[in-house]
């Protein structure tokens, strides 16, 4: 059998990432062939990624940044608060944050197999990083807005959400206190008029229902809906709400006192949308000790 020097495991270590014991039995397993170990342990770390792929991942960051005349932002989970601000999973964003804005690529499938500066593709890195971490960790979302004439503003808060809006007028500023608005009051969407036709008419369903239940006549009942549908349309699009900052103006009337125009807008919650498993710690606890 190869003796393996402590010196080998330490390289192989440092190049992967792996736990010591298991850079160790790569290293028994090739013979102390570094190149061959290196491999033995992205293969071992594929099916390690392989088996964690159906975990719910629902914590992790939002990533904003800029660069080469785009601004991306990306959502990237993982399965604990933990592993979101350990160091390997934050440098990984940020590597992946950098072949975005040097490729524009903004489809995660298509993002997979592009090249990151040490040769590997993001997938390989991927489940390299599943391995070492010990969950599963994946890139659910990739947004850019490419700035040309008009000016892109951001806000990121404490990695957790994420806005960027595109602006028709160079005021970084107006655009940065529109982003921290869309982040605190979630509007769906820009303006009353975008507003999907089925939505409306199930809130109408809705206030119409509540109405009747009054006793008041039809016609009464009609303004209480159109009352309460516009009022609804005013809550869920950006024009219509009123601005953090100063509540007595609209963001509409404030973008009309600078003469701007929003002409999209993106936000980014950590998680929002999956279901996430909420397990009783006392019972977790009590499996493992029963299991071991």
């Amino acid at each position: 059998m190869t003796v393996i020097s402590a010196a080998l495991v330490k390289e192989l270590r440092e190049r992967t990432g792996a736990g010591m014991m298991e850079c160790k039995k790569a290293l028994e397993l090739t013979g102390g062939v570094l190149e061959k170990a290196v491999e033995e342990l992205r293969k071992s770390g594929r099916t390690k990624a392989d088996k964690k792929a159906g975990r719910i991942a629902a914590e992790g960051l939002v990533l904003i940044a800029s660069g080469q005349g785009r601004t991306a932002m990306i959502e990237m989970n993982c399965e604990t608060d933990f592993v979101g601000r350990d160091s390997n999973f934050l440098s990984f964003a940020d590597t992946v944050m950098q072949v975005v804005l040097s490729t524009g690529i903004a489809d995660v499938e298509a993002l997979a197999n592009a090249t990151l500066p040490n040769g590997k593709t993001v997938e390989e890195s991927r489940q390299e990083l599943v391995a070492k971490v010990g969950e599963n960790v994946r890139i659910r979302r990739i947004v850019i807005l490419t700035q040309v004439g008009e000016t892109v503003g951001t806000y990121c808060h404490g990695g957790r959400i994420g806005v960027m809006v595109l602006l028709d007028v160079a005021k970084p500023e107006l655009a940065r206190d529109i982003a921290m608005h869309i982040a605190a009051s979630k509007p769906l969407v820009i303006s009353p008029n975008e507003v999907p036709a089925d939505l409306i008419e199930k809130e109408k369903e809705i206030y119409a229902a509540q109405a009747a239940s009054t006793g008041k006549p039809k016609d009464i009942i009609d303004k209480m809906v159109t009352g309460r549908v516009k009022k609804f349309l005013d809550e869920v699009s950006l024009s219509g709400q009123p601005f953090v900052k100063d509540p007595d103006n609209t963001v509409g009337n404030l973008l009309a006192q600078h003469h701007a125009k929003v002409l999209a807008f993106h936000r980014f919650e950590v998680g929002e949308g999956i279901e996430k498993v909420v397990e009783d710690f006392k019972e977790a606890v009590m499996s493992q000790i029963q299991g071991g």
